[in-house]
């Protein structure tokens, strides 16, 4: 029975590791030493809308800034949903050290904006040269 528990918890301890899982990806160098990068782990496409749906995070080397998740000291991003073909993408929130990730619920619904901006363009790019390969949930 002892030997039943300690698998039960080493098995709840793997798979708590590997759903928080972090694999930051660069996608663009932006200015002034920043860098935008995005979470392969957490990249799926959502069945409901057959959106990408990406966590995105900035990082700052000399400012001790991330790229990392919510949650984290250094943590500064947010979580969008991706159209590849229309080129466009809706926000489901956002979060920084002081202020948790919180996902709008009627994301689903919400209008979705024209992706600007070369940090935008270059996710939409990145992400959506590998649509293929994302898991979908």
């Amino acid at each position: 029975m002892r030997r039943a528990l300690a698998l039960a918890a080493l098995i709840a301890v793997t798979a708590a590791t590997a759903a928080s899982a972090e694999t930051w990806k660069k996608y663009v160098d932006a200015d002034n030493g920043t860098a935008w990068s995005y979470d392969a782990d957490y990249t799926y496409k959502d069945r409901g809308t057959g959106r990408i749906v990406v966590m995105q995070a900035i990082s700052k080397p000399a400012a001790n800034l991330g790229p990392s998740g919510p949650g984290k000291a250094d943590g500064v991003g947010s979580v969008v949903a991706i159209d590849c073909n229309a080129r466009n993408m809706i926000v489901l929130g956002s979060y920084t050290p002081s202020k948790p990730l919180a996902l709008a619920p009627s994301w689903r619904s919400d209008a979705p904006k024209k992706a600007t901006g070369s940090d935008n363009e270059a996710l939409l790019k990145t992400v959506c040269s590998g649509v293929d390969k994302i898991p979908a949930r």
